[in-house]
């Protein structure tokens, strides 16, 4: 792909019903720690239903992802698990076949 993006992870994030908004205003708010992120290329947090959550993003590399699954988001998100979501975190490992982008 011509972006230079790779591989991605698509993650699956579960609330328990008292936390889901305070779930959704964290992964709003991520978005700044994603933008100081140098190699992540693209990322996105969205709602699939009033408890379910994801992720999307993407990297050029493997050092990309591992280094963003160290970051802050992901730390933030561990350190929630157990009070705020209802099961781990379902993180996948994705590859990239085709992107279509701004």
């Amino acid at each position: 792909m011509s972006s230079g993006m790779t591989i991605g992870l698509l993650v699956r994030i579960e609330a328990k019903p008292e936390y889901a908004e305070q779930v959704g205003a964290m992964l709003r708010d991520a978005v700044a720690l994603a933008n100081e992120e140098e190699r992540t290329l693209a990322w996105f947090s969205f709602r699939e239903s009033a408890t379910t959550f994801g992720v999307f993003d993407t990297f050029a590399d493997e050092q990309g992802r591992a280094a963003h699954l160290q970051g802050r988001i992901a730390a933030a998100l561990m350190e929630a698990a157990p009070t705020m979501l209802a099961v781990a975190p379902d993180i996948r490992q994705i590859d990239l076949l085709a992107a279509k982008l701004p």
